[in-house]
C-alpha cells in the first residue's frame, strides 16, 4: 500500500452555545475561526481524515501539499515512524513546532485512520485498547457568561450528566479577584460532588496565578490548566509546589521534547498532550509512555474530543477527555452521528480507525474558498 495524495483544505463553521446565542466568535474564541482538514489517499482506495486547529492554518495547508506529500509520496502509510523519521530529517532538522507540527499532526491522524481501516481496528484499539469508554469533562464557562448565566449553564450540563465542567480564566476585565468570584459562583451551583477545573490558556503572570490559586484552595478544584505565560516549566514548578490544586499542562507543546520539559521539571501533575497538535498519535503515545514511568496521567485539553478519545482510550494512563462545546459543533458540522457521551461517559466507536463517517455535504459547506 503507498501513499499517492494529500488534499488539504481550510474549512469555518458557525456554533451554538446554551444560553449565549450568537455572542461566540469562532468556535470558542474570536481568533478560532477556521480549521485544517487533510485526506490521505492510497493506492488501494483507503483514505485516512486528519484534523488541526486555527494556528497558521494558510500555512498548514501550503506545508501539507506542497512539502509533505513530495517526501512522502509511494510510502507506505502503515510505516509511521520511517515518515515521522523522514519528516524530521527533510522538513524539520531542528525540532521546531508551529506549522510544521501541525501539519505533521494532521497527517499522522490521517495515517492512523488508514491503518486501522487497513487492520479492521479503532485507532484506540490500534494504541493498546486499554478500555473501551473513557469519561468526558465539558469545557463550558465561556467569559461571555455573566456570573448568574456561568451558574445556570453549569447546572445545566450537570443536569445534562455531566459530573466535570471547566470554566476559561485570565480573561476578564476584573483580574484574578473575578475568576475566584465565578469559580465561587459555579462550586455553589453545582454543589462538592462535581469535579470543576479552570483553563488560563497561558495568559496569568506567576503572582497572579499564585494568588488566584490562593484564593481558591478551598473549591477543591480538580486541576488549573496552562495557568502561565509560555508554559514555562520553571515557573509551572514554582507554582504546583505553591498551591495544593493540581497543575496540567502540554496541550500546545509542538513535540515530545517540550512536553519532557514539563514532566523532568516537575511542572504538571497531569501531562496534556494533544493529537491535533503535538504531532499526532505517533508522538503522542511516547509523550503518554514517558508520563506513565513518572505516575503521570494524560488528560485531553486543547479540545477536539473525536480525536483525542482514542488517544485516552487506547493508552493506559489516559484519564478523561474534553468535551469543548465549540469544537464538539464543528465535529457535528463535518462528521455524521459522530458519539456523544452519554451520562458523561463517552464509547469509542467500536467501527475502524477512527470511527468517523465524513459528511461531504457538510465538508463542503464548510470550505473557505478562497
Amino acid at each position: 500500500m503507498k501513499i499517492k495524495d494529500i488534499r488539504a483544505s481550510l474549512h469555518t463553521t458557525s456554533i451554538e452555545i446554551p444560553l449565549l446565542s450568537g455572542r461566540v466568535e469562532g468556535y470558542g474564541r474570536a481568533e478560532q475561526k477556521i480549521f485544517v482538514i487533510c485526506e490521505v489517499e492510497t493506492d488501494e482506495g483507503y483514505t485516512g481524515i486528519g484534523l488541526t486547529g486555527h494556528f497558521l492554518a494558510h500555512s498548514v495547508v501550503a506545508a501539507l501539499e506542497k512539502h509533505f506529500l513530495p517526501i512522502i509520496k509511494d510510502m507506505d502509510p502503515r510505516d509511521i515512524e520511517a515518515i515521522h523519521q523522514r519528516v524530521l530529517q527533510r522538513l524539520n532538522p531542528r525540532a521546531m513546532t508551529g506549522t510544521v507540527s501541525m501539519a505533521l499532526s494532521c497527517l499522522d491522524i490521517a495515517l492512523w485512520d488508514i491503518q486501522g481501516k487497513h487492520a479492521d481496528r479503532s485507532i484506540a484499539q490500534l494504541l493498546g485498547a486499554a478500555r473501551s469508554e473513557i469519561p468526558a469533562y465539558v469545557t463550558f464557562g465561556f467569559p461571555q457568561y455573566d456570573r448568574e448565566q456561568l451558574a445556570e449553564a453549569a447546572q445545566l450540563h450537570v443536569e445534562n450528566g455531566f459530573t466535570a465542567l471547566k470554566n476559561v480564566v485570565a480573561v476578564d476585565p476584573g483580574g484574578w479577584r473575578e475568576d475566584a468570584a465565578r469559580v465561587r459562583a459555579i462550586r455553589e451551583a453545582v454543589g462538592d460532588d462535581i469535579d470543576i477545573m479552570i483553563d488560563a490558556n497561558y495568559l496569568f503572570s506567576p503572582v497572579e496565578a499564585k494568588m488566584l490559586c490562593r484564593s481558591i484552595e478551598d473549591c477543591n478544584i480538580t486541576w488549573f490548566e496552562e495557568p502561565l505565560h509560555q508554559n514555562d516549566a520553571r515557573a509551572l514548578a514554582d507554582l504546583r509546589n505553591s498551591t495544593n490544586i493540581p497543575i496540567a499542562a502540554g496541550q500546545m507543546e509542538g513535540h515530545r521534547w517540550r512536553l519532557r520539559e514539563l514532566v523532568e521539571k516537575q511542572a504538571v501533575d497531569i501531562l496534556q498532550p494533544n493529537v491535533t497538535y503535538c504531532g499526532g498519535y505517533t508522538e503522542a503515545r511516547k509523550a503518554a509512555h514517558l508520563a506513565q514511568t513518572y505516575n503521570l496521567p494524560i488528560a485531553n485539553g486543547g479540545g477536539w474530543p473525536l480525536f483525542n478519545m482514542h488517544m485516552l482510550a487506547g493508552l493506559a494512563n489516559g484519564w478523561i477527555v474534553e468535551w469543548h462545546l465549540g469544537m464538539v459543533s464543528v465535529g457535528e458540522s463535518i462528521f455524521i452521528d459522530p458519539p456523544r457521551p452519554k451520562d458523561g461517559v463517552i464509547s469509542i466507536p467500536k467501527k475502524p480507525g477512527l470511527g468517523l463517517t465524513p459528511d461531504r455535504d457538510g465538508l463542503k459547506d464548510t470550505r473557505v474558498k478562497h
